[in-house]
């Protein structure tokens, strides 16, 4: 089966081939680790973790780089506000963001380049820059000259004039052209610097990002990802600094994923609806972050809101009800994904509300499945999972278990073993008591054949 991805840069789905064979490189943008993630930069992580793991099922090599931006005055500036050393900051914030997006099931990539162990990478591509006459030297800093490259602003659509209309972009007097851009900008003493033939100074955060992809993955990659925000000026700059300096392609795929709103608003800090991912953890279970953010699609904006998350919570508490039922079912069985609904919906631009919607389809063909049929279609939403980086934990354990917790399981069990003698002794008011007080607490019992289980709405 074929995989189609939708090119930012031609602005169509395309069919998707890596440059080399049954070999894949892809780099998404990652964290300025000055302060906790917040959930909207989750979304890009859990969407291209499911890219991840589609695109291992294609191919044998898949190179997953995620940068990590460790120099910037954004860090600077929490550095100083707390009184802290750069790498305390640094260290505790790439700490946090690994544990967060850990939390969503997100695997680790494959690579995770620093920029302070990239200096000399970007030192040697402004040198080059400056050979070939696309930047120039000014009072310390070096800048991109944009008037150089003809087609510069062909992945956002827009012209130079257009751009410098509609963007915040810093007038400085050692800027030949308003919309040229830093390379290299001098430090301060009590900043971090590095020596360059240009003086002691520090990469701009466009750089860095060309600079560790050549280092790393080379000089032509199959993808590259991030938010839609980062097309103008990040990405737009990344193929203006790529391209002018060494040619060629840079990146075959560009994908970009929607923004996100709190509650119907754009996030922000001035509204107050900024939400860390941490603070969500706090409440909700990181699956049930994974499936809210999956349950749109990657390139659709979405609102994320309260209402979403019980949602989410709700339907993964179903399908992990469903699971239970089948949890004494031992599989031996190959799923041939070619021919799965699921598979095709994720292999049509990474489409997780069909396929989501096809394991909804799954879940209730499993509860009508004869005993013979029950361990393929187990099976199958078990790899439909693994795909969408949900269902992944034991059913009865989550079931019995959620964040924030107002009841523990050994009450929820006694207050059980109470009703059952009641029911016993024939004091079935006592026993519809009891299932009322668990239910107000959150609690769900289904009682069967086998006995009462239990599970956390």
């Amino acid at each position: 089966m074929s995989l189609y991805v939708y090119n930012t840069l031609s602005g169509k789905k395309e069919l998707f081939e890596p440059l080399v064979p049954n070999s894949v490189t892809m780099y998404v943008c990652g964290p300025t680790v000055y302060n906790l993630a917040h959930i909207g930069n989750a979304r890009p992580v859990v969407v291209f973790d499911t890219l991840f793991r589609l695109l291992q099922t294609h191919f044998d090599s898949v190179t997953y780089a995620r940068n990590i931006t460790d120099v910037d005055d954004k860090i600077i500036a929490a550095a100083k506000e707390g009184n802290r050393s750069i790498e305390s900051v640094t260290d505790e914030f790439t700490a946090k963001y690994r544990e967060d997006m850990a939390q969503l099931n997100a695997l680790p990539p494959s690579l995770e380049p620093h920029a302070t162990h990239n200096i000399e990478p970007m030192l040697a591509l402004t040198q080059t820059l400056i050979e070939k006459g696309h930047a120039y030297e000014s009072r310390g800093h070096v800048l991109f000259a944009v008037e150089s490259m003809a087609d510069y602003g062909k992945l956002s659509r827009r012209s130079l004039d257009d751009m410098l209309a509609g963007a915040r972009v810093e007038v400085a007097d050692y800027k030949r052209h308003p919309g040229d851009f830093v390379l290299w900008k001098p430090a301060a003493e009590d900043e971090p610097g590095w020596d360059s033939p240009w003086g002691r100074g520090r990469p701009g955060w466009h750089l860095e990002c060309s600079a560790m992809i050549r280092a790393h993955l080379g000089e032509t990659i199959d993808i590259h990802g991030g938010g839609r925000d980062l097309i103008f000026p990040h990405h737009e700059n990344e193929i203006a600094q790529s391209r002018c300096a060494h040619g060629g392609d840079y990146v075959r795929y560009w994908m970009h994923n929607a923004f996100l709103d709190i509650d119907g608003e754009k996030m922000s800090k001035s509204l107050g609806n900024f939400r860390t991912v941490r603070d969500l953890l706090q409440h909700y279970r990181g699956e049930v972050l994974r499936f809210a953010l999956l349950s749109a699609h990657y390139r659709s904006p979405m609102n994320f809101s309260a209402e979403l998350l019980e949602q989410a919570e709700t339907t993964l508490g179903s399908l992990y009800s469903t699971l239970r039922d089948v949890q004494d079912i031992e599989l031996d069985v190959e799923i041939p994904l070619a021919d799965e609904p699921f598979y095709q919906a994720l292999n049509d631009d990474l489409n997780t509300p069909v396929a989501i919607a096809e394991v909804h389809a799954l879940a209730k063909q499993l509860h009508k499945a004869s005993a013979g049929e029950r361990p393929v279609l187990k099976a199958r939403i078990l790899a439909a999972g693994n795909l969408l980086g949900i269902l992944q934990q034991d059913p009865e354990t989550w079931l019995q278990a959620g964040a924030g917790d107002a009841i523990s399981a050994d009450a929820i069990e006694a207050l059980i073993g109470e009703r059952q003698a009641a029911k016993l002794a024939k004091n079935y008011g006592r026993a519809d008591e009891i299932r009322q007080e668990l239910l107000a607490q959150g609690v769900v019992l289904e009682d069967s054949r086998e006995g009462t289980q239990w599970r956390r709405e």
